[in-house]
């Protein structure tokens, strides 16, 4: 193409104006929103609104071809665009349509745009890349015996797609994924269009399409590519239940996709109407490690339901902590992720006390042994609101034993000091006023005084960042001395096998 005169002026003008935005700018450098366990994660200066996520799977040793659209907004000028994003390689970018130069710096991905964007404007980011899907450890894509899942905690979303990868800056989702004809493709929300298949045989793809109706946060994100059946019922007010479980085991597992309704029911009943559009579970044939709450579609695996040595009570009692999830810490995020213990500690409450009305193990035994090992989870993990860091390399050794039955025993002695009545309008409170927001635990603190009619910040405090843990109300006799090697340990008691982690 030969440019006319007047574009050749246009073209050389802007490539100045970025030579000369490159000239005046320092060298790029990974940024973060100063979150106190993971400082480098989000970015500061924009809002993200939307992604618009087009992968296309080939199988688990290609990289899968990649486009990441982002609509946000930003909040000040912005010289350049930093974006969380590592394990990938980036093809082109481009800001409000134009193209941005792009450089790493750490696990940031550096956009320059021909220059600079203004504070309070939409803008639009997008960026085509791969997405490597084999597992490396610390979470994003995770290999499946016949496919692909996703599981983005504590922070790993960026080993997948650029973004903003903070639970601070929610935003909504539309997945398009194309993979082999063969092959069931799903991800969070509702199917938005109509699967579409090209080509024949061997080389037909289908391109899945779906879309939140509520915002989430990255770490929420699931994609799943497999030998799949997609099994709908409905749940509680006609709210629409959709499971993804290995085909090969469908009828296997259906006995255990049944118990989803009255699970929903149960929890409705004490916190009010579920949050989304859909629920379901996503029944993966992989070992690791942990379940996880990935919004409108919960992540197991599927050794949970099929190995021997796991009870029946604590298989729905680890469906109920998922499920959970959906209101602490999907529909109610963690402002930070030192307010992990929202999230864990609620969800272990739940499935404590769905436990405790099965009739398999009491509320009161279990909070009683989770308070003799409280001091030694305190000293190993830190206090429940202030988490120590997590082991190098190891993020997800964040997920310690104090932020499950220690966070839950906080929320024990909470009940016992302002009785039942009380405790039970904070938590439904607490999900209305947050419902697809993000809350921190001194909004905890402030809704539970509120509603207690009196201030209960030196009551909470020590509980939440105590060295040590305060004295029992209504249980004057518990002690915090239990034998090390005597008893079950209130994370695993009763439940035959080492547990999985409920993530």
């Amino acid at each position: 193409m030969r440019l006319t005169a007047p574009r050749l002026r246009a073209a050389l003008l802007a490539a100045a104006s970025l030579t000369l935005v490159a000239a005046v700018l320092p060298a790029p450098e990974p940024l973060g929103i100063g979150d106190p366990l993971f400082p480098e994660l989000g970015n500061p200066g924009y809002d993200v609104l939307a992604y618009d996520l087009s992968l296309t799977y080939k199988d688990n040793r290609s990289a899968l071809d990649a486009v990441t659209v982002i609509d946000a907004r930003t909040s000040r000028r912005l010289d350049r665009i930093n974006l969380d994003f590592t394990h990938g390689k980036v093809a082109s970018a481009a800001v409000n349509g134009l193209p941005a130069r792009f450089e790493s710096a750490g696990e940031d991905l550096v956009l320059t745009p021909d220059r600079p964007v203004p504070a309070g404007v939409p803008v639009r980011i997008t960026v085509r890349h791969t997405s490597d899907p084999r597992g490396r450890g610390d979470g994003g894509w995770v290999p499946t015996q016949d496919g692909l899942a996703m599981a983005n905690q504590a922070d790993a979303a960026h080993r997948v797609f650029p973004c903003n990868d903070h639970p601070a800056d929610k935003a909504y989702f539309t997945f398009r994924i194309t993979a082999p004809a063969d092959k069931t493709a799903v991800a969070n929300g509702l199917t938005a269009a109509a699967p579409r298949t090209v080509g024949t045989g061997r080389a037909a793809t289908t391109t899945w399409t779906y879309r939140t109706l509520h915002p989430m946060a990255t770490e929420l994100a699931q994609v799943s590519v497999g030998d799949s059946a997609v099994v709908h019922r409905t749940g509680p007010h006609g709210l629409p239940l959709r499971d993804v479980v290995p085909a090969a085991d469908r009828e296997r597992l259906d006995p255990w996709l049944a118990k989803t309704p009255g699970h929903l029911a149960w929890l409705e009943e004490r916190l009010g109407h579920y949050p989304f559009e859909t629920y379901g579970v996503l029944i993966a044939h992989a070992s690791t490690g942990f379940e996880l709450e990935t919004q409108t579609l919960s992540l197991f695996e599927r050794g949970l339901f099929t190995a021997a040595g796991y009870p029946e009570w604590y298989v729905e009692a680890v469906m109920v902590h998922e499920l959970a999830h959906q209101w602490f810490g999907d529909s109610v995020t963690p402002r930070t992720w030192s307010d992990l213990w929202l999230n864990e500690g609620h969800a272990t409450w739940y499935e404590a006390l769905y436990a405790d009305h099965l009739g398999k193990y009491p509320l009161e035994r279990r909070m009683r042994e989770a308070y003799q090992r409280s001091d030694q989870w305190r000293a190993a993990g830190g206090p429940p609101a202030a988490p120590r860091l997590p082991e190098p390399g190891r993020k997800i050794s964040l997920f310690r034993p104090v932020v499950y039955d220690g966070s839950a025993l906080v929320l024990y002695a909470l009940r016992q000091e302002v009785g039942s009545a009380v405790f039970d309008r904070i938590q439904r409170r607490w999900v209305s006023r947050h419902a697809d927001g993000v809350a921190g635990t001194d909004d905890f603190v402030r809704l539970a005084s509120a509603e207690a009619g009196r201030d209960l910040t030196a009551f909470l405090h020590p509980w939440l960042y105590g060295k040590t843990t305060p004295p029992m109300p209504g249980h004057p006799e518990w002690s915090g001395s239990a034998a090390r090697d005597g008893g079950a340990a209130a994370d695993t008691a009763g439940r035959g096998k080492t547990a999985p982690k409920r993530v």
